[in-house]
């Protein structure tokens, strides 16, 4: 699998040199992942942080009454992962699965370690990742607590025009805080415009 893909992204926020991008690419494990397939389970620590190259990925947490909540899709250039039982060790209350066949970069945790400690500069594009994330969850919370169904809705199909082919409907109404049946009903009145 080529790395040229995570490196651009990388490079959409910091500079790299040759020593960095060999380094990086010395240390990042390459994994293909079947559509359904899991790559973090629930109650067991994350081990790796993991960038998307191709398909989609969907972490979500599972009540006691067996219902998924959605927290994030992840496409290509993104990064996901439970963070807090990446750099805790502790057991994860999240899930990772595949919602499509795809091909994924795993950053193990000692060599991110590394990565950061020897190289500044990754350091510097990993704060401005988790940076833009907090400021994405934090939107999200504000949309979902003042906007109304069918406008959080409409902003996920501007934002993210892709999704609906690979994500099925009931991941949607999860990730909007909504009923499936519901997010029918939205999709319909819409098209009737």
């Amino acid at each position: 699998m080529d790395s040229g893909r995570v490196i651009k992204n990388i490079e959409q926020h910091v500079h790299l040199t040759q020593e960095e991008k060999e380094y990086l690419e010395s240390v990042l494990l390459p994994m293909k992942v079947s559509q359904n397939e899991f790559i973090e389970e629930t109650g067991k620590v994350t081990r790796y942080f993991i960038h998307v190259n191709e398909g989609c990925l969907m972490t979500y947490y599972t009540d006691n009454q067996g219902n998924d909540h959605v927290i994030q899709f992840a496409t290509p250039g993104w990064w996901t992962g439970d963070l807090q039982s990446f750099t805790k060790a502790m057991p994860s209350i999240y899930s990772t699965r595949a919602l499509a066949d795809s091909s994924v970069w795993l950053l193990p945790k000692v060599q991110m370690d590394t990565l950061l400690d020897q190289y500044p500069v990754f350091e510097k594009y990993f704060r401005i990742i988790f940076q833009n994330s907090l400021i994405t969850h934090q939107q999200r919370i504000i949309r979902n607590l003042s906007m109304s169904a069918e406008g959080r809705y409409q902003y996920f199909i501007d934002k993210y025009p892709t999704l609906e082919q690979f994500v099925p409907q009931k991941y949607i109404a999860s990730h909007l805080g909504i009923t499936p049946e519901f997010l029918s009903k939205i999709r319909r009145k819409l098209m009737e415009k």
